[in-house]
């Protein structure tokens, strides 16, 4: 008998697993006194490792290049900035009983981090839309959030995540930002080293990033922060995220129509403007939080593989939709610029076969006739 298999669409991501998989290590064994501090430090080390090279991989040519776009990508950053934002804070007004305030704090935080590029640009593709758009917007995207995350983090969030102080204006510069520079600063360099051994440093990636995870859950649990969390808090947190995801996807399609936007141009707002990066918010909640960063990442976790799984689904439905129909003096010239290319090929195929066959007889004639005039 065949076992039966998940959808792909249903398939959790391996790596939310494994992500999960660390959480419950820091909840039976977190790190503790002495062994605590020395994960604190590499937790710090492995944040600003990340940092770095993500500054080093993203192209600033790339992104000039896509600056032509602007409108497209000014949606896209409006949708992440200032749209998911205003969504946070309404959704914490509105429902302020269902979460504790750590919860309460993570949903906003997540509200604040940058998209992703990697899935953007995956369903983007899958969906038949403006993948080069698509490039550019998560790029564009994460390099604002490098300054705009800890900014509004610092102004919505207030005391919970330092203030505006020295202290933590000092983190995030030595952390965060100057990783970044340093890499864009070196990136001539080294470039070329981390293409060729791009799935290498994925795993560092990731590897840093469960480190980070493993730190901040491991805090939560020494502070008790878990007691916190129950069953019935959980399902209402999924259950906001799920109306926050529904409404930016319904947001980003047909305020994109409204803006005038094309069908590819839509998809590409779609899938860059309803999404957050896990691999960037994760970082920079261990930065901002502290020991609460534990309960704050979790609503982040939950809407990562929440979105990948719903945007799966609709990249899927987006690629099935039939294309639109051109206008018809532009089907005319569609028509007209088809029949020239192909009157082209032909003539290019006529010419190649009459030097083929062609030339060779003409040839032997030249030469049958040469040697009649020289008898």
């Amino acid at each position: 008998m065949r076992r039966p298999h998940l959808p792909a669409r249903l398939r959790p991501d391996p790596y939310v697993l494994a992500l999960l998989g660390t959480v419950g290590l820091a909840a039976l064994l977190p790190a503790r006194g002495a062994a605590a501090t020395a994960a604190g430090a590499a937790s710090t080390a492995a944040v600003a490792l990340l940092f770095f090279l993500y500054g080093a991989r993203l192209s600033a040519r790339e992104a000039l290049d896509g600056l032509r776009h602007w409108r497209l990508h000014l949606t896209v950053l409006t949708c992440t900035f200032l749209l998911f934002p205003v969504l946070g804070l309404a959704l914490r007004a509105i429902a302020p009983g269902l979460l504790p305030p750590p919860l309460q704090s993570g949903l906003l935080f997540l509200c604040l981090v940058p998209s992703t590029v990697q899935s953007s640009i995956a369903f983007t593709s899958i969906a038949r839309g403006n993948v080069p758009a698509a490039i550019c917007a998560g790029s564009f995207s994460s390099l604002a959030g490098i300054v705009l995350t800890p900014l509004l983090a610092a102004v919505l969030l207030g005391g919970r995540t330092g203030g505006f102080s020295f202290d933590s204006l000092l983190k995030i510069t030595l952390q965060l930002l100057l990783p970044f520079l340093l890499g864009q600063a070196l990136r001539r360099w080294v470039g070329g080293f981390l293409t060729r051994h791009k799935k290498a440093l994925g795993r560092v990636d990731r590897g840093s990033i469960l480190l980070v995870v493993y730190t901040a859950f491991g805090a939560g649990m020494a502070a008790g922060i878990w007691q916190q969390v129950n069953p019935l808090r959980l399902g209402a947190l999924m259950l906001v995220e799920a109306v926050l995801l529904a409404v930016m996807l319904l947001v980003t399609w047909y305020g994109a129509a409204r803006l005038g936007f094309g069908r590819e141009d839509r998809i590409a707002i779609q899938f860059a403007g309803s999404k957050k990066s896990l691999a960037a918010g994760l970082p920079m909640a261990s930065v901002l939080f502290g020991a609460q960063a534990g309960l704050a990442v979790l609503p982040l976790m939950l809407f990562h593989q929440m979105q990948l799984m719903v945007c799966a689904v609709v990249a899927r439905r987006r690629a099935a939709d039939p294309l639109p129909e051109l206008p018809a003096d532009r089907v005319t010239e569609v028509s007209r610029t088809a029949q020239q290319a192909a009157s082209k090929a032909v003539s290019r195929r006529s010419g190649r076969i009459r030097e083929r066959w062609m030339t060779p007889r003409i040839a032997r004639r030249t030469r049958e006739a040469t040697r009649s005039v020289a008898e």
